[in-house]
């Protein structure tokens, strides 16, 4: 079998809460794991349509973030590109319309790699907070599994550091980047 390149992206905003958590997740992989030359982590942050790119260059593209869609906080929901484009264009958050878009831009190029989305059903994408709801931190570990199994289904199977770190650390990280630099 042909090693194909995989791009994980972690989308979200981690200045609303649980939007973030996809950066978050994106972050602790590449903080706890060694990661192999055909797997490329990106913080996916609020970067919107820069990251075309990657849905052109690489044969698949994990994208980790937020749904709108109704259910129960914490939830994992996972898609293909195609049924996310085939949801309709009513998107609820800026980063599922920007997603939507970008798909469907994408999608008349001839060219484009294997789209899946992994989102959690947020509790809060309002307030303005660095961090994770309760809700959402004790979900993250299942949203990890969901995300190293779909590794995993495309030949990647993630070794763990010997030194780790949590995930409330990287919240920590991401919420006062200054201090990182300083030590």
């Amino acid at each position: 079998m042909e090693e194909r390149n995989i791009a994980l992206i972690g989308m979200g905003n981690i200045m609303f809460h649980d939007e973030g958590l996809g950066t978050y997740l994106a972050k602790y992989i590449e903080g706890n794991y060694t990661l192999p030359e055909n797997l490329v982590v990106v913080d996916g942050g609020i970067l919107g349509f820069s990251l075309m790119t990657y849905y052109q260059e690489y044969d698949k593209v994990i994208i980790v973030g937020t749904t709108s869609l109704q259910g129960e906080s914490g939830s994992i929901v996972t898609c293909s590109g195609e049924e996310m484009m085939a949801q309709g264009s009513t998107k609820k958050t800026a980063n599922e319309a920007e997603l939507t878009m970008m798909l469907e831009i994408c999608s008349f190029h001839e060219e484009m790699g294997e789209v899946e989305l992994i989102s959690m059903i947020p509790d809060d994408i309002v307030d303005v907070c660095n961090g994770l709801t309760k809700t959402v931190l004790n979900r993250m570990p299942e949203l990890l599994q969901t995300t190293l199994e779909a590794l995993e289904k495309e030949g990647i199977v993630l070794r763990k550091r010997a030194e780790s770190v949590s995930m409330e650390e990287i919240i920590q990280r991401c919420a006062n980047p200054m201090t990182q630099r300083m030590h």
